[in-house]
């Protein structure tokens, strides 16, 4: 097909139809799942019934009119950009983003991808040593964030989009109560919505990754953990008491000077993960914890919040 007819037809700048024809190429690329397995599969994903029933109905079945020429183009080398980075650790666009409006197969165009590797996710797991259960722990941030997605009234599905293709090129692996990134000398936390986040629990994820990566990885070598996120805010000081678990995980970082994260916002950032919205005005959101009404009243002031980065070592 030409480029600027597919690139027409999915309502998308022509330029991001060609960077996943110039990233995959004719490389391979790889097959979902059955659709009689595919129920299955999303359980061990932890995606919740009413995506399922999403991901199910649209599943794109040979012949299927929801799957156009230009969709099935897309999946296709959609999946094979990913696969061509396995072992890859960098953030990775799958492609373009969706007018996902237009249903199952528009919306969930890029869960079939993620379906389609996640048997290759897991033989990169296998061929270095990773139990399935850590797999399958890791793998089903997909559930998690469909499930955030849908709250979100579908305002945070262009980041996860991209966000998945670390879990599928085996960039991420969840270890207890967090998730650690591979990547240079430093491996990079990231907090999931997984329930409270006390010091205890971080800690045994991070002696978890202590014995991991050195096992799994060998030849890298990490002398330091970090991570870039508002949870690193010292702003945040000012309105949280000092037991409260966010406190207790700022102190073990070692801050480096503020730079403005090229393409992120800390606002932005602040709203999407504290009240899963990006668009709801200030005076509608909930107040019922320190933390809601420390970020609200923050924001009314006129101030703004920052997307902090620090690391301590191994």
């Amino acid at each position: 097909m030409d480029l600027d007819d597919i690139a027409a037809r999915l309502g998308v700048p022509v330029d991001e139809v060609d960077r996943v024809h110039q990233l995959a190429g004719d490389r391979p690329s790889a097959t979902l799942p059955a659709k009689a397995e595919a129920p299955a599969i999303l359980d061990r994903l932890a995606v919740r019934p009413e995506d399922a029933a999403e991901i199910m109905a649209g599943w794109p079945e040979p012949g299927s009119p929801l799957w156009t020429s230009e969709l099935r183009w897309l999946l296709d080398r959609s999946i094979a950009l990913v696969r061509a980075d396995l072992g890859g650790h960098g953030w990775l666009s799958p492609g373009p983003a969706l007018p996902r409006e237009r249903g199952p197969a528009w919306r969930h165009l890029y869960v079939y991808a993620y379906l389609a590797l996640v048997d290759v996710a897991r033989a990169y797991h296998r061929e270095h040593g990773i139990a399935d259960a850590v797999s399958w722990a890791t793998l089903a941030d997909l559930g998690r964030n469909l499930a955030i997605d849908r709250r979100m009234q579908r305002e945070g599905w262009p980041v996860v989009q991209s966000w998945l293709t670390l879990h599928a090129r085996g960039a991420i692996y969840e270890l207890g109560r967090l998730q650690h990134q591979r990547g240079g000398t430093a491996i990079h936390l990231h907090i999931p919505e997984s329930g409270p986040m006390t010091p205890e629990a971080v800690a045994t994820s991070l002696d978890r990754a202590r014995v991991f990566f050195p096992r799994h990885f060998p030849d890298e070598r990490h002398t330091a953990f970090c991570c870039g996120s508002w949870l690193l805010d010292p702003q945040l000081l000012e309105y949280l008491p000092k037991e409260s678990n966010i406190v207790r995980f700022q102190q073990r970082f070692e801050l480096e000077p503020y730079a403005e994260p090229e393409g992120l916002d800390g606002d932005v950032e602040v709203l999407r993960f504290v009240f899963r919205t990006v668009t709801t005005p200030l005076d509608q959101l909930p107040r019922r914890t320190v933390l809601q009404r420390a970020i609200v009243d923050h924001l009314k002031a006129g101030r703004h919040w920052q997307i902090r980065s620090g690391r301590f070592p191994i």
